[in-house]
């Protein structure tokens, strides 16, 4: 073979795979920040790029994802001066690759640095309690003040959250004593409420059978009164229907004598020790005995 077809030959096969080294594929959610002789020249997103070589260089590959930063607990001093413990978690994504590249050395340890000052000013600024109810009050002003603060630098700040509040151990048990006597404080009440409302249930029934028991006694009374006014409408009734059945009938005097009579011996009954007896009726056992006499003497005769 002649050397100049073996130097045509391999300054293809260099070239073609010179060309197929430069050929780069920048993935989904990515970002290639390119330089030409040392400046920065463009940014390549998603897509097939040819660089030219030994003049071009990737000198950053940035991701286009949110990120998640766990930063570890840093010692604050609250404004009545309890030193306790807090670690963040800071949620951001990058939104120009260029800014990210050139805009700070270490950006991340930038930000940590960062949220530290600015957490520990906003809690300088807040008590123990305030710090303990405020976490939303605290994570929107650091969000705020870190998103503004890394606008150079490509960086957007979503969201900040105070991932832990550690207070000192004595702070902790002081707390949890309150916290113990509220609870049973609580509990006190509650009873004394259950109490208070189991008495007054028991003073409601005891009322309403009360009242219950009136009303059942009344109607009684009213039911036998009733009875006794309707007893003594029927003998009325019967008595006056008496009446007017003698009066259609005209007894005779004679008649009217004889039922006294009888009416007279039914009330003596043998039981009576004095016994007045009225002139009409005395006349009338007169004429009765004189009577029983003559009958008397006319069956001796007979006989």
């Amino acid at each position: 073979m002649d050397l100049r077809v073996f130097l045509l030959i391999a300054s293809i096969i260099f070239i073609i795979g010179l060309i197929i080294k430069n050929i780069r594929v920048v993935q989904q959610a990515k970002a290639f920040v390119v330089e030409r002789l040392g400046a920065y020249n463009a940014t390549w997103h998603v897509g097939v790029h040819l660089k030219l070589p030994f003049i071009e260089r990737v000198a950053k590959i940035v991701s286009l994802k949110e990120q998640v930063v766990d930063f570890p607990p840093q010692p604050v001093i609250t404004k009545d001066n309890v030193t306790m413990q807090i670690d963040t978690v800071l949620y951001f994504e990058i939104t120009d690759p260029k800014l990210y590249a050139y805009g700070v050395e270490h950006p991340m340890t930038a930000i940590e640095n960062l949220s530290a000052t600015t957490l520990r000013n906003i809690i300088g600024d807040l008590e123990l309690d305030q710090t303990l109810t405020s976490r939303d009050l605290i994570n929107s002003k650091m969000r705020v003040i870190l998103d503004e603060a890394t606008d150079p630098w490509g960086i957007k700040v979503n969201r900040v959250e105070l991932k832990n509040i550690i207070p000192p151990r004595e702070i902790q048990d002081a707390m949890e004593k309150q916290m113990k006597a509220e609870r049973q404080r609580r509990e006190a009440i509650l009873r004394a409420e259950g109490e208070k409302a189991s008495a007054i249930l028991q003073a409601q029934g005891e009322r309403e059978s009360q009242i219950l028991r009136a009303d059942a006694k009344k109607q009684m009374q009213i039911l036998e009164a009733e009875g006794q006014a309707e007893a003594i409408l029927k003998v009325q009734q019967a008595t006056a229907e008496g009446i007017m059945l003698i009066n259609k009938a005209a007894p005779s005097a004679e008649a009217i004598r004889l039922r006294a009579l009888e009416a007279f011996a039914a009330a003596a009954d043998g039981k009576a020790t004095k016994i007045i007896i009225p002139s009409e009726i005395q006349g009338f056992a007169g004429l009765a005995a004189g009577l029983k006499g003559i009958l008397s003497e006319e069956n001796a005769e007979k006989a």
